[in-house]
């Protein structure tokens, strides 16, 4: 796989998280007052997802800088 490659699916993997993450955070904003558990299990995962994202995000710079020192 080439560096472009993987900046690409890393790319793809940022959006798709990022468009869960919006609607975990949706879903918790539409639920009001229920299941607090359950609540909390949500904001939990949308947590993960964003820590997720972190990573990705820091991966591609990475791809980036990768990127800007390969010749051609």
């Amino acid at each position: 796989m080439t560096t472009k490659d993987e900046l690409r699916d890393v790319e793809e993997d940022l959006a798709r998280l990022r468009a869960e993450v919006k609607d975990l955070r949706a879903q918790i904003g539409d639920m009001g007052a229920t299941d607090q558990v359950e609540v909390s299990a949500m904001i939990g995962q949308a947590d993960e997802q964003e820590g997720l994202i972190a990573d990705l995000e820091g991966r591609r710079d990475e791809l980036l800088r990768r990127l800007g020192e390969e010749p051609g």
